[in-house]
């Protein structure tokens, strides 16, 4: 790092002692009290923070300034998505140049019809300094729409509902809402889900009607465990409302026939823990993607309308030990299940008439592929996304008929100096302690040697089964270009290799996601892709749990470290059931409340287990408002690191004081943090221009 003098000193935040006591275990937290975004002093705190990453960045400013405007650059700026048509009209979202929100509008009937804007939000933003339009609802007769709004940052939406027709705003405003909502075939009846005001847990489903004051709203389901949260949407054939109910292991269906939205909603398989299972409706039948009867990487089933419990459930596809099952999409003639196999995406396309079963072909070992939007049974086309981390995304459509795929539109990367045959991308296999061989996609520009000198960013998430897929990024070309190689380690905690490589890393065995990095990391210094004096890692949110136990357990093998918004306190935020999210996590974490759990969490908690040691460089950022992962956890980790560590390597903390975990909400603001991280892991290398 190019440190240089400066008046400005690292902040030391005060400490003032306070006992934790839990399983007569005692833990002493000295910066407990920034645990308070109303106190004036924790503010002036950040703030300082904040000034003394900016003093030690200043240095960077021009390459900061040349990465913005060099990853902007690559955007276009007057882009559309492709249409899809819905209920009689085409809809489409497009950006203006020069705009940092998207402007959303339909078309009736015809493709090229005149549009009609539904929300323009660079108007709607423009007295915030957070903006974010959420769920969008048309009603069936096309005439109204739903829309939800945050403008703090905390996922806290306001339901309004705007005449289509008239353009009216009516004074119905719902607060305090998931943001999404689903209107009834009636026209006038919504439902809509509601957040706990201190856990901000979705909790509560309620139903209003048009015309009338929001307070007389009917609640039709309240969600009492607190392990669990609820939501609403209607079927793809516009036959049923649904409200689900899930945890991180169980999930709940209850349903209602749309075209009577004030009769009662009926069970449709009944909570039995550990039972996961999701619902489509086709026809007279439901399909249901579950793990019921221990299938483990889930199964297909199939059931009438009049017997929904799992007894009726007949095997459409049974389980296999080697593949997941994660998504279908039904069409009149077609059955298309997302698959995945040795990490994988497969497109699977079966014919009802059972004289057609196949898959869509990919060649690479490095890509993602997903279903797309599809609204209509009756389409001959399949719209899915491809992309890898070679080729930049697109929307493709497959004709079941034809068997021809159609690019409809591919991510323009603009500037002139992006060609795909200048990256590679491969994927190689690390040996974790256990003998488990663990997958990492590479990529990088060509011409690399494998000298030990590259720069390597080498990011993992590992938690909660999602699956970090090697996808492409626009963005990430400014790394690439300067001779970093990126890496992605698939660690146990996702889903990548199938729901065992997800149990295989939580609560218990949650210890695995860490050494599952570390060893990847070993593996990468071993095979001289990279040397400890040029590895960096990278997570975010329960990834940074991830950066923080790794440094703690291993701070040498990486000469710096970013952690986005990281979830560091565990043991603290799990025995804090007011805290966002913490009582719906007790099945990925681990209830603290036991013993057991207690005892293994905080044996790797990142908190917890700072000690006076050498770190790595670090640039740790976080969003005041964060709902997600509370600000004061990377803020109390930052001061906890501060007294602790040894050695002359760097430490800073930038707090975003106007957004929450997805930072900044324009489509160019947020490039300027990753411009600043960008320019701290350059700086770091030695590259200052180019």
């Amino acid at each position: 790092m190019n440190l240089e003098m400066s008046d400005v000193k690292a902040p030391l935040a005060k400490k003032i002692s306070k006992e934790l006591i839990i399983h007569n275990d005692v833990r002493t937290d000295n910066y407990y009290w920034l645990n308070d975004r109303d106190n004036q002093e924790v503010i002036e705190y950040l703030n300082e923070e904040n000034a003394y990453t900016k003093d030690q960045l200043k240095h960077t400013e021009d390459i900061q300034k040349q990465l913005f405007e060099e990853m902007k650059g690559r955007i276009k700026e007057d882009d559309s998505t492709v249409p899809y048509k819905l209920n009689g009209y085409w809809y489409v979202t497009k950006y203006e140049l020069g705009k940092d929100y998207p402007i959303y509008l339909r078309r009736k009937e015809y493709i090229d019809a005149k549009d009609e804007i539904l929300f323009d939000c660079n108007e709607m933003a423009k007295d915030y300094s957070y903006f974010n339009l959420g769920g969008i609802s048309i009603s069936p007769d096309n005439s109204l729409v739903a829309y939800s709004v945050d403008t703090v940052s905390r996922r806290q939406y306001t339901i309004r509902i705007k005449n289509l027709v008239t353009g009216e705003v009516y004074s119905d405003e719902i607060l305090n809402t998931t943001g999404s909502a689903t209107w009834a075939n009636d026209n006038k009846t919504l439902f809509y889900s509601i957040k706990d005001e201190v856990t901000l847990r979705a909790h509560k489903i309620f139903k209003h009607k048009l015309n009338t004051n929001c307070v007389e709203d009917v609640e039709v389901y309240h969600e009492e465990d607190e392990t669990f949260n609820t939501f609403v949407y209607k079927t793809k054939s516009k036959k049923y409302i649904v409200i689900g109910a899930s945890s991180t292991l169980t999930s709940e269906y209850q349903i209602l026939n749309a075209d009577t939205p004030d009769n009662a909603f009926k069970v449709f398989q009944k909570r039995t823990s550990g039972l996961e299972y999701n619902i489509a409706h086709y026809g007279d039948n439901f399909y249901i993607i579950s793990n019921v009867d221990n299938a483990t990487n889930f199964k297909i089933s199939k059931t009438s309308e009049d017997g929904t419990d799992k007894t009726n459930w007949k095997d459409v596809i049974p389980h296999r030990d080697s593949v997941l099952i994660e998504d279908i999409e039904i069409f009149n003639d077609y059955l298309v299940v997302n698959e995945r196999e040795n990490g994988l995406n497969n497109l699977r396309i079966i014919s009802w008439n059972g004289a057609e079963d196949y898959y869509l072909p990919f060649n690479s070992e490095t890509y993602t592929a997903y279903i797309g939007n599809n609204p209509d049974f009756n389409s001959d086309d399949l719209r899915y996304g491809y992309n890898s981390l070679t080729a930049p995304s697109s929307i493709r459509e497959y004709n079941f008929k034809t068997k021809k795929t159609q690019i409809k539109k591919e991510q323009a990367v603009l500037g002139g100096t992006f060609k795909k045959e200048n990256y590679e991308s491969k994927r190689v296999w690390a040996e974790a302690r256990d003998g488990v061989k663990v997958p990492i996609s590479l990529v990088y520009k060509k011409g690399l040697k494998l000298d030990g000198s590259n720069p390597v960013l080498q990011y993992a998430y590992g938690s909660y089964g999602s699956t970090i897929d090697p996808s492409f990024s626009s963005i990430r070309l400014s790394l690439l270009d300067r001779g970093f190689i990126y890496a992605i380690a698939h660690v146990r905690g996702g889903e990548y290799l199938g729901r065992a490589w997800y149990e295989d890393g939580k609560l218990l065995t949650k210890k695995n996601t860490f050494t599952d990095f570390i060893d990847c990391s070993k593996y990468l210094i071993e095979q001289n892709y990279t040397s400890n004096k040029h590895l960096y890692a990278y997570g975010g949110s329960a990834g940074g749990l991830l950066i923080g136990a790794v440094i703690n357990m291993n701070p040498e093998l990486y000469h710096g470290v970013l952690a986005a918004v990281p979830f560091v306190d565990v043991v603290t935020t799990m025995l804090d059931d007011t805290i966002p999210l913490t009582t719906g996590e007790y099945d990925e974490w681990g209830n603290p409340n036991n013993e057991d759990f207690y005892n293994y969490m905080k044996s790797y908690s990142p908190y917890d287990n700072v000690k006076s040691q050498e770190y790595p460089h670090m640039l740790v950022t976080t969003g005041l408002h964060d709902s997600q992962v509370q600000y004061w956890e990377p803020a109390k980790w930052v001061a906890k690191l501060r007294t602790l560590k040894s050695g002359n390597s760097i430490l800073m903390l930038h707090t975003d004081m106007d957004s929450g975990h997805g930072g900044a909400s324009g489509r160019f603001e947020s490039l300027k943090e990753v411009a600043m991280e960008y320019a701290f892991l350059l700086d770091l290398e030695g590259i200052h221009g180019q």
